[in-house]
């Protein structure tokens, strides 16, 4: 089957990164690309494995470069995939992108065969709830993050599927579903 680009997007606390960990655990034929970020890193996180974290200027210089297949500042920091990667994995196996919206539309632009699939909450209190527990921001950076809930969800009739994570497992099930139907779509048209 051929290997697709997945874009996973969705407003902050949606359980985007907990639902792409458990589908690479799951899955040898789909890997997740690797962000660069200009951002610190959280605890825990590991330079090359979560994010490949950059200073400012070495950040600007790649996009100047021609080095991203996206890229966009949020919250005064830049975020970006890098164009060589995907390219690259596709060849062995399926990508996914857990990037935000801005980027997921311009993968989108530059890959229009690219799969967007947005995850959204079972409702904002719960949203409210899970960014709360994260405890890796300030109250100020979860009411920013807050305020872009609306913007984040305009956009998606833009995306291909949307997906409520409810229930983890539910969730991680239907977007193993796309991907095998989007596998099985691209394979059908060559």
């Amino acid at each position: 089957m051929k290997n697709i680009l997945m874009v996973i997007s969705g407003p902050s606390g949606v359980g985007k990164g907990t639902i792409v960990k458990k589908i690479l655990e799951r899955r040898e034929d789909v890997v997740a690309s690797v962000s660069c970020t200009t951002r610190s890193p959280r605890k825990g996180e590991v330079d090359g494995k979560d994010y490949f974290f950059l200073s400012r200027e070495e950040f600007l210089k790649r996009k100047e470069e021609g080095d991203f297949l996206e890229c966009d500042e949020h919250f005064g920091n830049f975020y970006g995939t890098p164009m060589s990667f995907v390219k690259e994995t596709l060849k062995e196996r399926s990508v996914i992108l857990e990037i935000d919206v801005v980027g997921a539309l311009n993968a989108k632009r530059i890959f229009p065969e690219s799969v967007l699939v947005m995850i959204l909450p079972p409702s904002v209190e719960e949203l409210k709830k899970r960014l709360s527990g994260r405890r890796s921001e300030t109250e100020e950076e979860i009411e920013n993050r807050l305020k872009r809930l609306d913007y984040e969800l305009e956009k998606k009739e833009l995306y291909d599927y949307a997906v409520v994570n409810d229930e983890l497992e539910v969730s991680v099930k239907q977007i193993e579903e796309i991907i095998d139907q989007e596998k099985i779509k691209e394979s059908e048209k060559i």
